[in-house]
Formats: structure tokens, sequence, C-alpha cells
């Protein structure tokens, strides 16, 4: 009989089911739905988690009927989450608050702890200093301007941690994302109590979920949530990962040195290391799989960018709005009289006050120009982290690329281009699903390793090598960008103080 495997993709607003052939990575139906951002002031960006999982819901019962399987082949189900952020339920179980990790109402304490010299001392327990949308960071501000609503946390959960939660019932999360949002001690994964002190937040050991593997089985389907979905009671569930792990097996990256980029609402550029980085200035280290890490390097500064422009300034467009971006990008050559981009919607990582912005526009250029512009600008944020992990040991000589910006016909060559590297774009579009499945799949024995499920689920389908004649252009518009950013970093300060 066939045996299927499910993944879900849980993002900052969109969560995505995916069912899988279990022996050869197929898709059968892929089920997107769409949720709200609460912006409740500037900087506050929250969800509903009653939405996220109504939509959960929603996404897994249509694609069981979308691809007209029997429910009872389904092997496992692995999920996938967005990183950080804070998802806290109360001491009965139910939702709180949450809050995505494009918020950044906690700038003023990371500041405030930089100054304290906090950073590098969490640096050397988690691998990963303090930063506005992180996890600890976050329940470090709700402790001193909502004392309150902290009062009553029962617990601190991830994304995906709290799908997992309500299929099964479980209160549990995993190495991967507890290692992404700083609150383990690295090298030893385990959650740490001098590490919590530094944070302030010596009273919030007891609201640390359990900690398991990736591929560990959390718990089971429930009855309840197999009536809601149509799932079958009793399916395995693991414990899942954190999304840019998932996204990085599901493209196919599983051995050291291999490099994932991942061009989606994040720029995530990470390398599979067999030890983790001891110095800064690495932005993140995650637990890989039982033995390795990811360094990663990322920031709220990828095709989010993208998505603005087009809902904001292309609702009167017919069709798909992102091709034709990508149709408009390719009618410009590169020239440096196309405008410079700075992909600061939600702050950059080194500044938490940065803001987006166009340089160099003239009445002469069209919508194609600030197209490219911007598709150009999201590279060369992408390009600064990618130096940022060379600079700290990282041998990167080709890369994955995935995220939505990996569907564009003509963003994966800027990528080539920029970084000067070859560029693989997966078969599969949603990496982030498969590699949940693959994580499902090694939990249940169908796989010995996740390098054996990479091998039996994946596979490439389109390469971009970098071409030389563009190289000494990049090069010098990536010079005016880096300048840019220099300018205007005292008038971002200034303008965050009106």
């Amino acid at each position: 009989m066939p045996d299927y495997l499910l993944g879900l993709d849980a993002g900052n607003t969109v969560i995505k089911a995916a069912l899988f052939d279990a022996t050869d990575g197929r898709e059968l139906a892929v089920v997107a739905r769409d949720g709200h951002a609460i912006l409740t002031a500037p900087g506050f960006v929250e969800r509903d988690l009653n939405e996220l999982w109504d939509n959960a819901t929603s996404v897994i019962s249509t694609c069981i009927a979308k691809a007209g399987i029997d429910p009872k082949h389904i092997r496992a189900i692995g999920c996938a989450g967005h990183g950080n952020g804070l998802y806290a339920l109360d001491r009965a179980g139910q939702p709180l608050i949450g809050i995505q990790s494009l918020d950044t109402r906690a700038v003023g304490l990371v500041s405030e702890w930089a100054v304290q010299g906090l950073g590098a001392k969490a640096y050397d327990i988690c691998r990963q200093g303090p930063w506005a949308a992180q996890t600890p960071t976050l329940l470090a501000w709700v402790k001193r301007h909502r004392p309150e609503l902290y009062g009553q946390i029962g617990t601190v959960l991830l994304c995906k941690d709290f799908v997992v939660g309500r299929l099964t019932g479980a209160r549990v999360s995993e190495t991967t994302d507890m290692s992404g949002c700083g609150l383990l001690a690295v090298p030893g994964r385990s959650y740490a109590a001098d590490l919590m002190a530094l944070y302030g937040l010596a009273d919030a050991m007891p609201m640390l979920p359990d900690l398991l593997e990736s591929a560990d089985i959390a718990g089971h389907v429930t009855d309840e949530v197999a009536a809601a979905t149509g799932l079958l009671a009793g399916t395995p569930v693991v414990a899942g990962l954190f999304d840019v792990v998932a996204s990085a097996l599901g493209s196919g990256v599983a051995q050291s040195g291999q490099a994932s980029i991942i061009a989606g609402s994040w720029s995530i550029n990470q390398v599979v290391l067999d030890q983790p980085i001891d110095q800064p200035p690495v932005f993140m280290q995650s637990s890989f799989d039982r033995t390795r890490w990811l360094a990663i390097e990322s920031s709220a500064t990828s095709a989010a960018n993208l998505e603005w422009l087009v809902h904001q300034f292309m609702d009167e467009v017919a069709g798909d709005r992102f091709a034709l971006a990508s149709t408009l990008v390719a009618s410009v050559d590169p020239a440096e009289d196309v405008p410079i981009y700075h992909p600061f919607l939600y702050g950059a990582q080194q500044d938490g006050r940065a803001r987006a912005g166009f340089y160099g526009i003239g009445g002469w250029h069209s919508r194609a120009h600030v197209l490219r512009g911007l598709f150009e600008g999201v590279v060369f944020e992408h390009a600064r982290h990618i130096d940022v992990l060379r600079r700290a040991g990282a041998t990167i000589s080709s890369a994955t690329l995935s995220g939505g910006g990996s569907r564009s016909a003509v963003w994966p060559q800027i990528f080539a281009d920029v970084l000067e590297v070859p560029v693989t774009v997966s078969r599969s579009r949603e990496t982030g699903a498969l590699g949940a499945a693959i994580a499902a799949g090694t939990g249940v024995g169908m796989f010995s390793d996740y390098a054996a499920g990479v091998r039996a689920l994946t596979a490439p389908a389109r390469h971009y090598a970098p071409q030389a004649e563009t190289r000494q252009y990049y090069a010098r518009r990536m010079d005016t960008y880096r300048q840019l950013v220099q300018a205007m970093t005292p008038i971002w300060a200034k303008m965050s103080q009106n």
C-alpha cells in the first residue's frame, strides 16, 4: 500500500499543508491559508493564535481531500515553523499572545542590554546575542512592560510548537528552534539557568516546555483533532523543525559545508557545520541534527519587500503579479542608473531603526527600474550576511536557494552573480514542508537519518552559474549600497526619535 508523509509549514502569517509520496517526495497536494498580522502599534506585529489553529485544521483537511488519499496511509506528520517571536499559553494551555518574528518593539531593550555588555555574556553561552524579535528578549520585554500578562504565562513556545501541541496535546519543543532562539546552551543543547538569569528571566524556567530532538515523536493525533481534520487518530507527530532547518533539508542540503539560502519573509543564509562557531559576530547558530550545527546569518530583509511593493502598488494588475514583477525586472539591463534599494521595511539586523528606501530615482525611471533596484537590494543584504559567515571561517562554494524568491525566473541568477557561487533551485517549491516530512519519516524509521531522507525525497530543478561579465557591475553597486547605509544611519536614528 502507498505511504505518505504530511508536512506542515507555519510562517509568520501563512500556514501550508503538503502531502508527499514517501518513496520519491512527489507532492500530491499543497494547500495554504493566509492569516492576518495584528499591528497594534508601530513595531508591534502580533497574530491571533486561535486563527492560526483554525487555519491549520483547514489546510490539513483540505489537503487530504485534494490529494484524494486515505489518511490511514499517512505514516507520520512533521511541522516546521518560523523561529523566534513569542507564543505564550496560560497555565491551562490556552493562548495568551502570539508575537511574530517581524516585531521590533524590544529595540530599546536590546540597546540597553548592549550598554550593559549582556550580549557578549549571552553569546558565550548560547552563541547568539540578543535582538529585538528574539524569544527571550520579547519575554523580558513582556515582563517589564506587561507584568500582568507575564504573570499569566504557563508555557513559552515557538510557532510550530503551538501547532504540534494542538495536534497532540503535548507541551514540547525541540533543539533546532530552542537553540535558534537563544534559549539553549551551546554546544550542550540544554536549558541553562545562568542563561535565563542573564536575560532577567530566572523565574521563567518553569515556562519552558519539555525538550526533544526534532525527529522524536512528540505525540499522536488526538480524537478531537482527527474529527476536525480527517486525520487518523493516533498518527505519529514528530517534534518538528525550525523552518530554516526544514527548508535546508527540503532543498537538498544534508552534508557539512553545504549552504542554504532562503529568500522568504526573512533573508536566511546558513551553512552546515560539524562544530558551532565559537566567536562572534555570527547572528545565530542552531542545532541541525543530533551532532551538527547551522551557522545562520539572517534578518527580515528579503522577499517580504517584494510582497509589500506588490500589495501596495500593483493591486490593479490582473493575474500573477509576482511573475509580472520578474518579467519587468528581466526587461531592464543591469545599469549604474538603476535605483539603489535598502530592504529595511522591518529594520536591519545591525540596526533596528533602519528603514527601507529607494535612492537615485529619476523621472525617466519606470516601475521595472524600481523593481530591479528592489531585487538587487535584497540580494545585496543576503551578500552582506554571506560575507559575515565567510569571515567567521565558513567555506561556501555552492548554495541552494529556496523560499518565494527562488520561484522567480530572474532572482536566482542575480543571487549567483552577486554571491559569485553556483546556485541550485530545488524541485520542490515547498521545501519547509518537505523538510518537516523528512524529519517525520526519519522519526518513524522510514529513513535511517536525514541524509537518507534527502536522497529519497529531494532533487534539483534548475542550476545558475555566476556570469563573469556582471562581476564588476555588482561590486560597484554593492559598494554604493553600503555607503548609503553608512550615510543614512544617523538619519534613521534621528527619525526614530520623532
